[in-house]
């Protein structure tokens, strides 16, 4: 049964099929958080602090963390930071096989846990067939398992080949916009696909500084 609209979950929390992103605005919402089974896309800009989504997911909740550039120290040590479940499972992609490894990863997934694949461009330069055999196996294990996983998608000028498949197989994509003017940084997130309620016809404006606040400065009393 669906969380009621506008309940709160609080980080790494899942309540009737609902796990919190972290971000109360955003979570109320999203009807209380995305719901489980879901494939999540978040789109970047490398140049961005898109990671605390990340660790706002991965707060408080069974995580297995494939890395595909980061060493899992590093991964670790930053998601610890940021107040990380204890039960936490960082693992670095194999360059040369990176589709076959995170296939390795998806047999063991824990019940109701949030994989975390960061970014997810080694594999979709894999062959057409490889990529696509991996999102089948991974949308079935999320919904056997009633997990979330959410794919790390970075924005740059030439995007891999099969980033539209990544998008189109996604039940929610989270598109963060980081603007730079002369003396500030305004960073908006457009939720343009939402498979599990409606999708938000206006961005969020957010503050992305060490943490996640919602920027109410351009609020009209």
């Amino acid at each position: 049964m669906p969380s009621p609209r506008g309940a709160l979950l609080r980080r790494g929390e899942t309540v009737s099929g609902r796990v919190a992103t972290g971000v109360r605005a955003l979570d109320r919402k999203l009807d209380g958080g995305i719901p489980t089974g879901s494939l999540v896309t978040l789109l970047a800009e490398p140049a961005s602090q898109a990671e605390l989504f990340l660790a706002e997911f991965a707060a408080g909740q069974r995580t297995v963390y494939l890395s595909g550039e980061r060493t899992p120290t590093a991964v670790t040590s930053s998601l610890r930071t940021r107040g990380a479940s204890e039960d936490l499972t960082v693992s670095r992609l194999d360059r040369e096989a990176p589709v076959n490894d995170a296939l390795g990863h998806l047999d063991g997934l824990p019940k109701e846990s949030l994989l975390v694949v960061d970014p997810v461009e080694p594999l979709e330069r894999a062959a057409d067939g490889e990529f696509r055999s991996f999102l089948e196996t991974l949308r079935a294990a999320l919904s056997r398992t009633e997990s979330v996983a959410v794919l790390h998608a970075l924005k740059h000028g030439s995007s891999p080949p099969q980033r539209h498949r990544t998008e189109y197989l996604s039940d929610v994509v989270l598109d963060l916009e980081t603007v730079r003017a002369d003396d500030s940084l305004d960073s908006r997130l457009f939720v343009p696909k939402f498979r599990g309620g409606r999708a938000l016809t206006e961005p969020l404006r957010l503050e992305l500084t060490d943490r996640i606040d919602v920027d109410t400065s351009r609020d009209i009393a």
